[in-house]
C-alpha cells in the first residue's frame, strides 16, 4: 500500500451514531485519507454470535459489534484496519470492546484500536489514533526499518518540551531539550543546540522527520521529509534505543499531558491506546508534587526510591483530587519521601488500571518519555507487575530518535 491509499478502515462501533460522535469520526478519517467502512454480516448470526465469544450480551448493537469483528477476521471484510469504539459509561460495551480487540489481534495480521468516546469527543481528539492505525496500514516496509542511516534529524515538539537529535548512521552526534513555549521557536532552539553539539550545519542534514504535538507546524517550517504522529514514532525509537526490534515488546511512553500503552511485534505497533481518565497518569502530575515537597522534578526520583506508597493514600485518577491527597498526607506528618514514592505508584497504578487492560503486555516492558527518568516511577512499575522494567539510554528521546531513524528512510527512495 503506498502513502497516498485510501485506507478502509472497518468501524466496529455501538452508539457513536446517537452520541453525536459519528460525524467525527467521519471528519477525521477523512482528513487522514481513510474511509470508514461497515463490515457486512448475516443478520441471522445476531442470536448466536454471543456463543462465539463466550459473551451472552444483552445489547443488540454489541452483539452485532462482535459480528461485525468476525467477519474482519475471516476476511468477509476487505480492510485496512479496525477502530473499536463504545461509550465510556457502559461497562458492559467495556468488556466486549476489549475482548474484540483480543481477537482481532490474535487472529489476523491488521492493525486495531480500540477506544471509548464520550458525547465530547472531537474529531482533534481522535486524530492521532487515526492517524497512527493509518500510518501502520500504509508504512508497515518504513517502520519495519531497523537501522539508521545518512546524516539525519529528529524534531519531537510535545506538551512541555521539545527534544531533537542530529544522527549518523546509527549514531546519536547531538541532541537539544528545552522547554515548549512557542512551538517554532522552542524546535528552533532544541535543534540548533543538537546541531551544535553534533559539530554540523542545518544545511548538511539530509532528511528531517517531526512528531509530538506541533508535528505539523514544526514539520512545515523545516520542510520536513517525514510528519508523523508519535505512536508509531515512539515506539519505534523506544525498541530502537532498547535494542529490542526483534520479537514482542511492550512500550509504555509517560509523557507530559498523556501517556500510551503499545504492542510492538519486530518494531511495528499492533494494539494501542493513548491516556487515560485524567492527568493524573501523566508527568505534570509528578511535577506538581515535585513542586509541592519544594524539589527539582529531577530530584523526585531519588526521594521516591527511600519512600514507602504505602503509609499514604493518593487518588489514582484525578490530578485534582491527587494533588488534595498530597497535601493532607503532609499536613498529616507524611515524610517527602513516602510522598513522593505515592506520587510515583498513583502515576502507575492508574496506567495499569486504564490503559494496560487494552494492550497484552509481554517482556521486555520499555518504559520511556520524560518521566521514565525519575527512578520512582520504573520502581514502582515493576514492582505493580512483579517484572523487570527496562529504562534505555536516553529514554526521554525516543521521539526524536524515532523520526531521526524513520526520516532516513526517505534517503533510499
Amino acid at each position: 500500500m503506498s502513502d497516498k491509499s485510501v485506507v478502509k478502515v472497518a468501524l466496529v462501533s455501538c452508539g457513536s451514531e446517537y452520541a453525536g460522535v459519528h460525524k467525527e469520526l467521519e471528519s477525521v478519517a477523512k482528513s487522514v485519507d481513510a474511509k470508514l467502512v461497515f463490515p457486512e454480516i448475516d443478520v441471522s448470526s445476531l442470536d448466536t454470535i454471543g456463543r462465539d465469544f463466550g459473551i451472552e450480551a444483552a445489547s443488540a448493537d454489541l452483539r452485532l459489534m462482535m459480528a461485525r469483528a468476525k467477519a474482519v477476521v475471516e476476511g468477509i471484510a476487505d480492510v485496512d484496519g479496525v477502530f473499536i469504539t463504545s461509550c465510556f459509561r457502559c461497562a458492559e460495551a467495556a468488556i466486549v470492546r476489549n475482548e474484540l480487540r483480543r481477537y482481532i489481534h490474535k487472529h489476523s495480521d491488521i492493525p486495531v484500536i480500540s477506544y471509548s468516546f464520550t458525547e465530547r469527543t472531537t474529531a482533534a481528539t481522535l486524530m492521532t489514533r487515526m492517524e497512527a492505525l493509518t500510518t501502520i496500514a500504509r508504512r508497515k516496509h518504513l517502520l519495519a526499518r531497523e537501522h539508521q542511516t545518512g546524516l539525519t534529524a529528529g524534531i519531537d515538539s510535545g506538551s512541555t518540551t521539545t527534544k531533537a537529535v542530529v544522527m549518523k548512521d546509527d549514531k546519536i552526534l547531538g541532541m537539544g531539550w528545552v522547554p515548549t513555549i512557542k512551538v517554532i521557536e522552542s524546535a528552533t532552539e532544541a535543534f540548533d543546540r543538537a546541531l551544535e553539539q553534533a559539530g554540523v550545519k542545518r544545511e548538511d542534514i539530509q532528511a528531517i522527520g517531526t512528531t509530538g504535538y506541533g508535528r505539523f507546524l514544526v514539520g512545515e517550517h523545516f520542510n520536513a521529509q517525514l510528519v508523523q504522529e508519535e505512536i508509531t514514532v515512539n515506539s519505534k525509537g523506544a525498541v530502537y534505543l532498547a535494542n529490542k526490534q526483534k520479537g514482542p515488546a511492550t512500550v509504555i511512553d509517560i509523557g507530559g499531558m498523556d501517556n500510551k500503552a503499545i504492542s510492538v511485534d519486530d518494531g511495528i505497533p499492533g494494539m494501542f491506546t493513548m491516556g487515560g481518565i485524567c492527568a493524573g497518569a501523566s508527568g505534570r502530575f509528578l511535577d506538581m508534587t515535585a513542586k509541592r515537597l519544594g524539589v527539582d522534578i529531577t530530584e523526585l526520583g531519588a526521594l521516591a526510591v527511600k519512600g514507602m506508597q504505602e503509609k499514604v493514600d493518593m487518588n489514582s485518577y484525578c490530578i485534582v483530587f491527587g494533588i488534595q491527597s498530597l497535601v493532607n498526607s503532609l499536613a498529616k506528618g507524611s515524610t517527602p519521601e513516602d510522598v513522593a514514592a505515592a506520587a510515583c505508584h498513583s502515576v502507575v497504578e492508574q496506567i495499569f488500571e486504564q490503559q494496560l487492560q487494552e494492550v497484552d503486555v509481554k517482556e521486555p516492558l520499555i518504559l520511556v518519555g520524560g518521566s521514565s527518568l525519575i527512578e520512582g516511577v520504573p520502581k514502582a512499575l515493576g514492582q505493580l507487575l512483579k517484572i523487570k522494567v527496562l529504562v534505555p539510554p536516553n529514554s526521554h528521546m525516543i521521539g526524536a530518535v524515532g523520526s531521526a531513524l524513520l526520516a532516513s528512510g526517505f534517503l533510499e527512495e
